[in-house]
């Protein structure tokens, strides 16, 4: 038998009062134009319903009291996740209480461990057939618990769910969005306790949030025709616009990958029609320009992306609008991935990208600026920590040192490179005691600064090819024989040490040695055959095809002094030996270079590679046709 309310001078509409009250004062809380006055009416409300519902459950379960005990919860858990932004444990056991006390008006409760949710939620449903004055604050209950599963991935206990709210005995999480839409939640009688958000609107958040959630994780992993299904669904349906633009974002990156970049840029179009959030269109605009080739197009999206940043980051508030104190689409998403179309990055980030991409598409004078004022922005705090390179969208500071040396380099203002360098040693001065050590944590893998030595040595590189441009070939010879000496102290990892902890960095750090040890070797040989001593340009040549055996540029170089040397037997041995190089299987390129150390193997690359060649073929042939 369920418990009776106890008698009292109208104590349930006493409750039911201050219920409508703090509901009225969440709400004048969201119209609040004045952040702080917002946040205290909010928190107050928070509180108030915290105490009602605490006095709610003070007392016996009783059937009189459940329909307000069960919105007074349906409240607190709503502005208690709005405030928090974001579902914590407090809202699934509260979830939890509620059901646990409408059991209890049945006595059906039985031992608590022994119930998990979906069982307490099967039971609820068959009493609530017995109740049905208990039918609209359950399927609100029913929509935040839908709300909360949905967050954390468990999708298989939110089809079951809904299954049972449809009175539907079968079906998978696979049918999840036609069990949403089959889902029919009760009106709520006009008389009723006010409640923030009703099972229908939480039911529409819903059916926007699981095909947008679903849509972003099939193009994560590039399922492509899924992920455009999916956000079809959503930009056809009841969409807030500041969540349209983020879809038509994402159908731009889905289009874009799925080789259709007219329709995408339509999408991205409309997406920056659309509102305040421009970066992640930005960004995927500069994506889109790139691929189709148009580079003018992309840097300028790129420079309207660091204005967003400068802008957004100047900025008091970050955005115009507050969050409304309901459960929103956007608390219903993953947390952000880098690998998301709505993953823009930071300032720094974007400042980085516009630099790197000038300084790959040959606009150096644009390069050299955008790098100096990113080292004014990351050197504009506390010191920067010197780590291995993170997962994309960027370099660690070291490297965003030595990337805005080479551009300055590129952009002919080699002194300004050297100061750059400069500091870069400076801080980095500390560890060279340590180096020995440093280079073997590398060769093992360790975390700690595996990476150092090769920036050390790629400044000493940069230093050298910054004292070429100047004119002042014996400063040049010195600093590449100093990037030499620490080189070569690293040796190759002993083939019993086994791989190392992180195969890929440490791969990616054998193949970053590999060519800057031959990038060394070359320069100081071109330093010597500047100098008309060919002989030492020979050994340097030697050693870098060594180091690096299928480096074509050391190749050639070599070829070229032997020729000098009138050493034509070596030569044309040379040549049959690189001829059948050519033609064996080439095995593609595992890692990419770092950006500074590409940009550094362009100045040494001979202009006219292919015209050398065919000089040697005609060379080598032609006695043997006599």
């Amino acid at each position: 038998m369920s418990h009776q309310m106890p008698q009292g001078p109208n104590c349930l509409d006493l409750w039911r009062e201050k219920n409508d009250q703090l509901v009225r004062q969440a709400k004048v809380a969201q119209d609040s134009s004045l952040s702080l006055r917002r946040q205290q009416l909010a928190q107050d409300a928070l509180e108030g319903l915290r105490e009602l519902l605490h006095s709610l459950q003070g007392l016996p379960a009783a059937v009189p009291a459940l329909p307000l005990e069960l919105t007074v919860t349906c409240n607190f858990i709503i502005l208690k996740t709005s405030v928090a932004q974001g579902f914590t444990e407090d809202q699934a056991q509260a979830i939890q209480r509620g059901l646990e006390r409408v059991l209890e008006t049945q006595e059906q409760l039985g031992p608590r461990l022994e119930r998990g949710l979906g069982e307490l939620w099967d039971s609820v449903l068959h009493v609530s057939s017995l109740l049905p004055e208990l039918l609209p604050a359950l399927h609100c209950l029913a929509g935040l618990q839908a709300a909360l599963w949905l967050s954390t991935d468990h999708l298989r206990y939110l089809a079951l769910l809904l299954q049972s709210l449809n009175g539907s005995q079968s079906g998978s999480s696979e049918d999840l969005l036609l069990h949403l839409k089959t889902w029919s939640p009760p009106a709520e009688e006009s008389d009723a306790p006010l409640i923030l958000q009703d099972a229908q609107g939480l039911r529409d958040v819903l059916l926007t949030a699981f095909p947008y959630r679903q849509g972003l994780q099939e193009l994560i992993i590039g399922n492509l025709p899924k992920a455009l299904s999916s956000l079809h669904e959503v930009a056809s349906g009841l969409c807030p616009r500041p969540v349209l633009v983020q879809v038509y974002t994402a159908l731009g990156t889905c289009l874009r990958k799925m080789g259709n970049p007219q329709r995408a840029l339509v999408y991205l179009l409309e997406a920056l029609k659309g509102g305040s959030a421009l970066g992640p269109p930005l960004l995927e605009a500069s994506r889109l320009y790139q691929q189709l080739g148009d580079t003018a197009a992309e840097l300028e999206s790129l420079e309207l992306l660091v204005e967003v940043k400068n802008c957004q980051a100047l900025s008091v508030t970050q955005s115009s609008e507050a969050p409304q104190l309901l459960i929103e689409v956007e608390l219903l998403l993953p947390q952000s991935d880098p690998a998301s179309p709505l993953h823009c990055g930071t300032q720094s980030q974007a400042k980085h990208l516009l630099a790197s991409r000038c300084l790959q598409t040959g606009r150096a004078e644009d390069a050299a600026e955008h790098y100096l004022d990113l080292l004014a922005l990351l050197l504009d705090g506390s010191e920067p920590r010197f780590s291995p390179p993170p997962s994309p969208p960027g370099p660690c500071m070291p490297e965003v040192f030595l990337e805005a040396a080479a551009a300055l380099i590129q952009a002919g203002r080699a002194q300004d490179a050297l100061t750059v360098c400069e500091e870069l040693l400076s801080r980095t001065s500390s560890l060279l005691p340590k180096m020995s050590q440093l280079w073997k944590d590398a060769r093992k893998g360790t975390k700690d600064l595996p990476h150092c030595p090769l920036w050390v040595s790629a400044t000493h590189l940069l230093q050298g090819q910054a004292w070429v441009q100047l004119g002042s070939q014996k400063e040049a010879v010195s600093e590449f024989s100093w990037c030499l000496e620490l080189l070569f102290r690293a040796t190759p990892k002993d083939k019993e040490q086994g791989a190392p902890s992180n195969c890929e960095q440490g791969c990616k750090s054998d193949v970053t040695l590999q060519q800057l040890r031959a990038a060394a070797l070359i320069s100081r040989g071109l330093e010597w055959v500047a100098r008309g001593q060919d002989t030492k340009a020979l050994q340097d040549f030697l050693l870098s095809v060594q180091m690096c055996p299928g480096n074509r540029d050391a190749s050639i170089h070599l070829l070229q002094t032997l020729r000098r040397l009138d050493r034509r037997d070596e030569a044309t041995a040379f040549w049959w030996r690189l001829e059948a190089q050519t033609k064996l299987p080439q095995k593609d390129a595992t890692w990419s270079l770092p950006l500074y150390l590409e940009t550094c193997l362009s100045w040494i690359r001979p202009s006219d590679h292919e015209t050398c060649l065919e000089e040697f073929r005609t060379s080598v042939l032609e006695p043997r046709d006599l």
